[in-house]
């Protein structure tokens, strides 16, 4: 079976531009757990999720650091630390979305989707068509409705 048999479209979706608060209430209006991030043409360029909202009120943990000799030596990774701040002061999809975008397309088999779920450890993927637009979603809830249902 392929993923467009079983992607969910249309797809609700927000821009780079969209505030933080317009995506925690689609996904709340929608019962989604993830929304596609969009430029201005239209392209995927991200996703925002429940987890990225929830990480983005909890609270930031610094690394640990040595003084030696004046100077400091982080036990940690203080780019992470910084790129978390960031993150958590966001107030836009684009500031806030994750970057790195696992996308399928809608000819490929929905195996293939979940190998790209397991191997990425993401819960949802854009599906594109020929022409790289955005055609659906597929989630692991539509691929356990395929493999399950009777």
């Amino acid at each position: 079976m392929l993923v467009k048999e079983v992607m969910t479209g249309p797809v609700i979706m927000v821009t780079t531009d969209d505030p933080v608060e317009k995506c925690a209430n689609l996904m709340l209006k929608h019962n989604i757990s993830g929304l596609p991030v969009t430029d201005q043409s239209g392209r995927v360029v991200g996703m925002v999720t429940e987890g990225d909202l929830i990480r983005r009120a909890s609270r930031i943990k610094a690394p640990g650091y040595l003084e030696i000799l004046g100077g400091l030596v982080f036990l940690g990774s203080p780019t992470k630390f910084i790129n978390e701040i960031k993150r958590a002061m966001s107030l836009t999809a684009g500031e806030m979305m994750t970057k790195k975008v696992v996308s399928v397309g809608t000819e490929e088999s929905i195996e293939q989707a979940a190998t790209l779920m397991v191997e990425h450890e993401v819960n949802r993927l854009p599906v594109l068509n020929e022409a790289g637009e955005l055609a659906g979603i597929v989630s692991r809830r539509d691929i356990m409705k395929h493999l399950y249902a009777k």
